[in-house]
């Protein structure tokens, strides 16, 4: 396991086989992120997305919290500064976002305790989101005055009815897992304690897939949110055809026809 001191909130990196696990490391503030915590997520993500030997990205919190979002105490600091400095605190945030977003093998949230302002985000920008029955969702930031970011208006509006993004965004109020299990924002619950080990049990059956298939899924998936069908059409006949002819598709398809499990080699690019 390594360490990376990143101020307050540090992140750790261990690997479990062909699963990356992360962990933000602070529990004297509930996990608390910034910039610092903002880029090595980002470069990790970066980093496993680029290894053809990682097949999934498990992000955690320490102590039994996944994440309380901003330092208040260094968001109070901040009005002292420029616009241009809080633009830019803001631009790393969004860069961590897209990296999850855009990274080719599956990222997991695997949440305890909680997720809030920008620990809710970057719980969003996840693949899927394991959380244990007693964990809660809160958009806090309207609670100190300020608006939500991180991408997590878009990130409920894509996944929940208008009026539960607005109840969770102009009140604040943490929204429990069980709730939002129901609705389909939160793929697996788990015993209190037990959402690492249910997101690395997911996680392990992802990597276990076809990972170019799988890297190809998620940039499909990713893309019918913003392009018209005929398009969305267009994309996924070409990657079907492509794939017709690639070396997985032939061990898959021969593993099916002779009743055995599928062995697939490593990932060779990006979808």
């Amino acid at each position: 396991m390594s360490r990376r001191d990143v101020g307050e909130t540090r992140i750790l990196a261990e690997r479990r086989g062909a699963v990356l696990v992360l962990t933000l490391d602070g529990p004297g503030s509930r996990n608390s992120i910034g910039p610092d915590v903002y880029d090595a997520v980002q470069a990790q993500v970066i980093k496993a997305g680029a290894d053809p030997h990682t097949r999934a990205v498990v992000l955690t919190g320490s102590g039994g919290f996944f994440s309380a979002g901003g330092n208040v105490n260094a968001l109070k600091e901040s009005a002292s500064g420029t616009l241009a400095d809080a633009t830019a605190r803001t631009d790393r945030l969004n860069a961590m976002i897209m990296a999850v977003v855009k990274c080719p093998v599956p990222v997991l949230a695997a949440v305890e305790g909680g997720a809030a302002g920008a620990g809710l985000s970057l719980a969003l920008a996840c693949d899927m989101i394991v959380a244990s029955a007693n964990a809660r969702f809160a958009v806090a930031q309207v609670r100190v005055g300020l608006s939500p970011d991180g991408g997590a208006t878009s990130f409920l509006s894509s996944a929940l009815p208008r009026q539960l993004v607005m109840e969770m965004c102009l009140l604040g109020a943490p929204v429990s897992a069980e709730r939002l299990a129901g609705l389909g924002l939160v793929n697996v619950l788990s015993p209190e304690g037990g959402a690492l080990e249910a997101a690395l049990d997911l996680a392990t059956r992802l990597a276990e897939g076809p990972p170019q298939a799988i890297r190809t899924i998620k940039t499909l998936v990713r893309s019918a949110a913003t392009v018209d069908l005929a398009s969305q059409l267009d994309n996924e006949a070409r990657a079907i055809n492509l794939a017709r002819f690639s070396a997985e598709a032939a061990e898959g398809l021969s593993a099916f026809l002779e009743k055995r499990p599928a062995r697939f080699g490593p990932a060779d690019g990006g979808a």
